[in-house]
């Protein structure tokens, strides 16, 4: 099929390198020319694990091309698949500006083509967002009826950074909300032959179902978490505890996320939490525990500041910025807020990190990190060895083998451990060391 893909940022670039890998023709759209010129020549706007290669693979091929003109990929395609941001508002409450403002350019680019057009938003949004705000922004500009004269879909995505080349090909499940069956028909032929269980739902149906599932992922990382700071309290290995509750394979579900750890982050858990929680309260439902998932976070990220504290220590090396390893993305990365807590109360910081480079940082990612960390340039060191000369209390929040490899035996520097490194039963024993949360 021939494809536009609007938005190149995360999901919107493997997205796009994906599906021309299984020989669609896809035209990405972004409103930031670097990344329109970046596609162009082959290279792909964004750190992933096989991105780089399929990007230009695919480019060379003559199966993916970029450009920052909506109408023209419209009337060049058959199927836009809308992959916008959709960040939290101050107020937690979900930003449908970007969804909106697409959804009007495709609905007029659709008017002047004629024949019908298939619209597939794959950007996170709450149940009612499809129907209720962009189906009658799409009438409105393209002059004719969601489900006749235009297709409608939602397919949620469940790309995990750092693996999301890989989960497009093996996904876990294949959603598809669809308006009407030819709609849907569409969407299921853009993946035909990938593996995994296909639902076709109500469109609403769809929306939702990227909210359960982040706000469970959310939830397992919080339970675990808590549990680990209660045993490390009383003197128990929380991953000894956590092993024998792994073991019940019927009840307790699945051991993804459920190894305390640092805290979550990045631009999903967060963001879609504050928004579910924002919406029972506008419908006067009561969310205890999900609305307690984020302060929890915080706690357990705030644990990390005061094991820094209670050294007495003030040179600092962090080892790891971004909010997941083998990405460069730190959108709510909580390495960046520990970052930016310790410079803030003064401690003297500097930061490696192998995947995260000023330079390279591009729109949304860019601007958080200016608004969050402006002092990142200064803080950032190009090596391990600089940091370690650097650092009386070493912060390890990274697993990166050059990291591992390069720290230095217990004893001699304070090593906080956010990760539980490989070698952390033996570090144990030694002076110095502490685990988060056990």
């Amino acid at each position: 099929m021939r494809v536009s893909v609007l938005g190149l940022g995360y999901v919107g670039c493997v997205s796009a390198a994906c599906l021309a890998s299984l020989g669609h023709e896809v035209i990405g759209v972004d409103v930031n020319q670097v990344k329109v010129d970046l596609v162009n020549d082959g290279r792909a706007p964004v750190v992933e694990e096989r991105i780089g290669e399929l990007t230009a693979e695919v480019v060379r091929a003559g199966r993916l091309r970029a450009t920052a003109d909506v109408r023209e990929a419209v009337q060049g395609s058959e199927v836009s698949l809308v992959c916008v941001g959709t960040p939290s508002e101050a107020n937690g409450s979900l930003c449908t500006t970007y969804l909106e403002r697409v959804t009007e350019q495709i609905g007029a680019a659709a008017a002047e083509k004629g024949g019908r057009h298939t619209v597939v938003f794959r950007s996170t949004m709450l149940p009612g967002t499809c129907l209720d705000l962009l189906v009658p922004i799409l009438e409105k500009h393209l002059g004719g009826t969601a489900g006749v004269d235009v297709g409608v879909a939602v397919n949620p995505e469940f790309l995990r950074e750092g693996t999301s080349v890989r989960d497009f090909f093996d996904p876990p499940k294949t959603v598809i909300g669809e308006l009407d069956t030819a709609s849907g028909d569409v969407v299921a032929a853009l993946y035909g032959g990938l593996p995994g269980e296909v639902f076709r739902v109500p469109v609403p149906v769809a929306e939702a179902i990227k909210y359960a599932d982040n706000a469970f992922h959310g939830l397992k990382i919080g339970f675990a978490n808590e549990l680990g700071a209660v045993c490390r309290a009383l003197g128990v290995d929380s991953h000894q505890v956590m092993d024998v509750f792994l073991a019940d394979r019927k009840l307790n579900i699945s051991p993804a996320y459920l190894r305390p750890g640092f805290a979550f982050g990045g631009s999903c858990l967060p963001k879609d939490l504050r928004s579910l929680v924002h919406a029972a309260r506008r419908a006067d439902v009561s969310v205890p525990i999900l609305s307690h998932v984020l302060p929890s976070n915080a706690d357990h990220l705030q644990r990390a500041v005061e094991l820094v504290e209670r050294t007495g220590s003030r040179r600092v090396g962090m080892f790891g910025l971004s909010f997941k390893p083998g990405t460069d993305d730190l959108r709510e990365s909580p390495l960046v807020e520990l970052a930016e807590r310790l410079f803030g109360k003064g401690y003297d910081l500097r930061i490696y990190d192998p995947n995260v480079n000023l330079s390279r940082l591009l729109g949304a990612n860019r601007e958080y990190i200016e608004t969050r960390l402006p002092h990142l340039a200064q803080l950032l060191a190009p090596t391990v060895d600089e940091v370690l000369r650097h650092a009386e209390v070493c912060v390890v929040g990274t697993r990166d083998p050059a990291v591992l490899s390069a720290l230095p035996p217990g004893g001699d520097r304070v090593l906080v451990d956010l990760v539980r490194l490989p070698d952390a039963e033996a570090r144990r024993a030694e002076p110095g060391y502490t685990g988060l949360a056990w």
